[in-house]
């Protein structure tokens, strides 16, 4: 009997995952940077126990429509502003981002990290401007990014290892504006690494090493314990020579 976890998955198959993780993403369960990796993941995955190692901590069932889930469109809600006048405006580890984001940086600096945010939106949408300062966002490797605007005796670049094209992947839209200044957006690369939740971590090793984590675990207690009971019965032997010496028996 052919095992069913060791199919072939299909084109089809694998974007239903990725509508799946987005999906979960628009609901707060995964963060920027597991969205990205496990996008990526998907993408690559060759059988069905790969697509399913992606969704297991997932709701199961039937994907909710687009329609249910996604972000609403522009209705006049208002901009969230970072503000750094000739000072630091930073914004990192878990947030949450429910609407569109504006970084200004007047002789000071703006950090946006996106990496551990919760994106409830289809698109994350920045407004970037920066006079004689500097806005930095930082992005998983993987997304995809659109840099557009202007710089006057400044620049704007994009440093981000991004997908491959056709690739429903997260985008990050940008529109800059530096007089003096700089608006950067760079990938994990090139950013001091985040750390992966627990979940995230098991789900990097099994695609590493192809073990199962808890094995693994097993395995090193049982050789820790080994370890200390060798060192007790050392210290025991040790202790016992030490008392014979001194006694002269």
């Amino acid at each position: 009997m052919t095992d069913p976890g060791g199919l072939r998955a299909s084109d089809a198959e694998r974007e239903a995952v990725v509508e799946q993780l987005r999906v979960a993403s628009v609901e707060g369960r995964l963060t920027l940077a597991e969205l990205t990796d496990r996008t990526e993941a998907a993408y690559s995955a060759t059988t069905h126990a790969e697509l399913a190692l992606l969704t297991q901590d997932l709701p199961a069932g039937a994907t909710p429509a687009p329609a249910a889930v996604s972000a609403p469109g522009p209705t006049g809600r208002k901009r969230r502003w970072f503000v750094g006048v000739m000072g630091d405006s930073k914004r990192r580890g878990t947030w949450r981002i429910d609407q569109e984001l504006g970084a200004v940086a007047v002789m000071g600096d703006v950090v946006l990290d996106l990496r551990e945010a919760e994106v409830r939106t289809d698109m994350v949408d920045i407004m970037a401007v920066s006079v004689m300062g500097d806005v930095k966002i930082i992005v998983p490797d993987g997304v995809n990014v659109d840099l557009d605007g202007m710089a006057v005796m400044g620049d704007k670049r994009v440093d981000v290892i991004q997908a491959a094209p056709g690739m429903n992947v997260p985008v990050v839209r940008v529109r800059a504006y530096a007089v003096m200044g700089d608006v950067k957006v760079i990938g994990d690369s090139q950013a001091q690494p985040v750390q992966r939740g627990f979940a995230a971590w098991r789900e990097h090793w099994r695609r590493l090493h192809g073990e199962d984590w808890r094995a693994l675990n097993r395995q090193v207690l049982q050789e820790t314990r080994e370890l200390t009971r060798q060192a007790r019965e050392l210290g025991r032997q040790t202790r016992g020579e030490g008392r014979r010496n001194r006694w002269g028996y």
